[in-house]
Formats: structure tokens, C-alpha cells, sequence
């Protein structure tokens, strides 16, 4: 069975060194100038938290709370505008999706629900994963950000396969196997 989704701030507190410690690996590996993308959730905010400090950038993101930031950010924090989903505190549907039309990235950092070692990257919300296929579409450098939780754990609503990814920033080792794996789609595969 797939589970449901917490809100945004059951899982804000969990997994907080892990996410931290992501955030820093992921904006290592980010540009300093250009344009990015920044996707809702925990792990994402906290890239985002990093990349707004980068005056020379200029962030796009879906990320109500990231959008909270706007007053401190050094970067052009930029909304992609839509409905706000009240669950995951992100901007969905036809008008943010309508927005990410007219523009491409640099580099752009996806979060995920679940992760499936075979078929690659899930979400709960087919929202959601349109905004996330559509970015991905849009962007050179595709960074993955996860933490080890989702591994192995399918959501509803399948947006990516390992081939559409550059990099995957994560906590959790994989097997062999699976390195391997990433390793013939050319994904990097960055454990902190």
C-alpha cells in the first residue's frame, strides 16, 4: 500500500542533520550564477536556504516556505506563481505549469516521496509531478535530493526515470547493483 502524505511540517523536524547535511553536498555541487530551479519540500528548502545566499543566482521555485525567505535572499528568489497545495506548501497546476513554459534552467534540485531502485523517482501528487517532470525537461543539471527514508519506497505517481537525473545527493548507500545502475544512466551518485 502506499502511504499517505504528511503535512509539511510533520516532516520539517524530521531527518534534520541528514537534510542539512544533503543541502551542503547538493549546493556544493550548484552553480554560483545562473538560473535554478528549487522544488518544494523539506530537503529541497534547505538547498534553497544555501542557494538564496549566492547573489549572482537567480532562483526559481515552487517552495512556499523557500518564497518565506524572500526578505534575507541575496540571489532573485523567483515564484513559478499556481495553487498552493496546502499539504506540501507548494505552487501546482496549469498556471504554474503554463509559467514553467516559458523558461529553463541551469540547474534545477527535485525532491521525491519514494524512490524504486528499478523505475527511479515517485511523488504523491499528480501536480506535483508534472511541476517535477516538467523542470526536469527544462533543466541541464538535475539534482536529485533525498534522504535515506525514501529508498525502496514507491509513492502513487511515478514523475522520472534514473536517466533523467545528473546527480543524486543522499544518505543512504545502495548496492552494488544499484551503483552500477546509476552508473551506465551517467548519474552521480553523491553520498554525505
Amino acid at each position: 500500500f502506499f502511504r499517505s502524505e504528511p503535512h509539511f511540517r510533520a516532516k520539517a523536524d524530521r531527518q534534520m542533520g541528514s537534510k542539512a547535511r544533503i543541502a551542503r553536498k547538493a549546493a556544493e555541487i550548484l552553480p554560483h550564477e545562473g538560473n535554478v530551479f528549487v522544488d518544494s519540500g523539506t530537503t529541497c528548502l534547505e538547498v534553497g536556504r544555501l542557494l538564496i545566499e549566492r547573489p549572482d543566482l537567480r532562483v526559481f521555485t515552487n517552495s512556499i516556505p523557500l518564497l518565506a525567505h524572500a526578505t534575507q535572499a541575496q540571489a532573485t528568489l523567483t515564484a513559478i506563481g499556481g495553487e498552493a497545495r496546502k499539504v506540501s506548501l507548494a505552487l501546482t497546476g496549469a498556471l504554474a505549469q503554463t509559467w514553467l513554459s516559458h523558461l529553463r534552467f541551469d540547474s534545477a534540485v527535485v525532491g521525491a516521496s519514494g524512490l524504486d531502485l528499478a523505475t527511479g523517482a515517485y511523488t504523491t501528487e499528480i501536480n506535483e509531478a508534472a511541476i517535477k517532470a516538467e523542470v526536469l525537461r527544462r533543466s541541464t543539471v538535475r539534482v536529485l535530493v533525498v534522504d535515506a527514508e525514501k529508498w525502496s519506497r514507491p509513492a502513487a505517481v511515478h514523475f522520472a526515470p534514473w536517466s533523467a537525473f545528473t546527480a543524486i545527493v543522499t544518505n543512504h548507500q545502495l548496492p552494488r547493483e544499484a551503483r552500477l545502475k546509476l552508473a551506465a544512466e551517467s548519474v552521480k551518485f553523491c553520498l554525505v
